[in-house]
């Protein structure tokens, strides 16, 4: 079996370097940070076979073109001259078309059910210390536009074999006994899970380090050496470090990296917030997003994790406290007797989701290497695909027949 380096300790890394490590591989994960933070310790928790509509669909641009100049709506693009932002902004635009979205559907759809009964598997195998539960997920709404929008997506997903189930107000309250919900109604996706998304990479991280996986953290990339159509080497600020196949997995920084081997990608980085209360009095008992205001909400044991918002505006901006306040917001203004009050600015959590301009991953080989997979651009799917993307990519390296056609994950898709 080959020696393989995995470029990433996010979900996607660690999820890759489990199923290259159960294939027989040798595996060593390089990590710029610690393994302790990042996009996959802070999101909502969701694995969601119910978000099958790619980013990139009609309508996308009209709507975030009203929202992309105000710091407190759902989406927001900090205007500034960039060239990568204007050719990925240019190309989303494009993959925004009804044709595109219907084409890019089933293979999202068939990914995303590949994944969470993989996901499954994981919590039977490693032992279920990362709180998953079937609960499914609410998409909640106040207006009757929403909601006729929400009930044409459930007959969409209806027609791809999941199941819904469509709640008005008084149903969905009958739900939540322990606070108030002040909603027009409500749809149910039995199929969706949450977890607790640091425990499950803790647990990965644990069950890798125990049977032999090497960790290189707190360890930034610099380059790479190649030889003909191979990588030979990554190099690093922590020494070089030498492999038969090497698979980058880093996020939102994964164009940075690629760039080192001559590689570009469409690719930009998302940033997205949110807050965790502990032992609250009074907690949701279903996880919902709250549709209007494009909020996540989750319940994770006597916790509370409150995310949400699109901010593409560069790996080095900082906080916008407004974004955060308008998460904040619209909680109350869903559940007004929610016991919680807005947190003090250390207690706020970011990260960075990585965007393709068609909402798919990048998953696979690139022509100009013989050893080398991508694996990247998941967006807000990050933890629904880990699973399933860390399958794929050691069946990509072991040369073994993929468990599903990844041709629409082609990472060259747009040159």
């Amino acid at each position: 079996m080959s020696k393989v380096i995995v470029a990433g300790g996010g979900v996607i890394g660690l999820c890759a370097a489990y199923y290259l490590h159960k294939g027989g591989h040798e595996v060593v994960v390089i990590e710029r940070g610690d393994i302790q933070r990042g996009t996959s310790f802070g999101n909502a928790g969701y694995v969601s076979p119910s978000h099958f509509i790619p980013l990139a669909s009609p309508g996308i641009v009209a709507k975030g073109l009203q929202w992309m100049l105000s710091a407190s709506s759902p989406f927001y693009i900090k205007p500034r001259l960039d060239l990568d932002l204007i050719k990925w902004g240019l190309t989303f635009w494009r993959r925004s078309s009804k044709s595109f979205m219907e084409k890019n559907i089933p293979p999202l759809n068939e990914i995303l059910h590949l994944s969470r009964a993989l996901t499954s598997d994981m919590r039977d195998e490693l032992g279920n210390h990362f709180r998953m539960e079937e609960l499914g997920c609410f998409m909640l709404y106040k207006s009757a536009t929403t909601e006729k929008h929400e009930i044409e997506l459930a007959k969409e997903a209806a027609s791809l074999g999941i199941e819904t189930k469509i709640f008005d107000s008084k149903g969905v309250q009958e739900m939540e006994s322990e606070v108030e919900v002040n909603v027009r109604g409500g749809i149910l996706y039995p199929i969706d899970c949450h977890l607790h998304p640091g425990d499950l990479m803790q647990t990965i991280y644990n069950y890798l380090q125990s049977n032999g996986v090497q960790f290189q953290l707190n360890t930034a990339i610099e380059g790479f050496e190649k030889v003909g159509r191979k990588v030979s080497k990554v190099i690093t600020d922590k020494g070089d470090f030498t492999a038969d196949e090497f698979v980058l997995a880093t996020g939102s920084w994964l164009p940075i990296v690629t760039k080192y081997l001559g590689v570009e990608l469409l690719l930009q980085a998302g940033k997205g917030y949110s807050m965790t209360f502990e032992n609250i009095e009074r907690n949701l008992r279903q996880p919902a997003i709250l549709v209007d205001d494009r909020v996540a909400m989750t319940p994770m044991g006597g916790d509370l994790r409150m995310g949400g918002t699109m901010e593409i505006s560069g790996l080095q901006s900082p906080m916008l406290i407004k974004r955060v306040q308008s998460i904040f917001n619209a909680a109350k203004n869903y559940y007004p007797n929610l016991p919680v009050s807005f947190p003090s600015s250390e207690k706020i959590w970011w990260g960075w989701r990585p965007l393709s301009p068609d909402g798919l991953p990048y998953i696979g080989r690139h022509s100009k290497f013989d050893n080398l997979v991508l694996s990247g651009g998941h967006a807000m799917l990050g933890l629904s695909l880990a699973a399933a993307t860390g399958k794929l990519v050691e069946e990509i390296i072991g040369g073994k027949k993929t468990s599903m056609d990844i041709t629409a994950f082609n990472v060259e898709r747009y040159n």
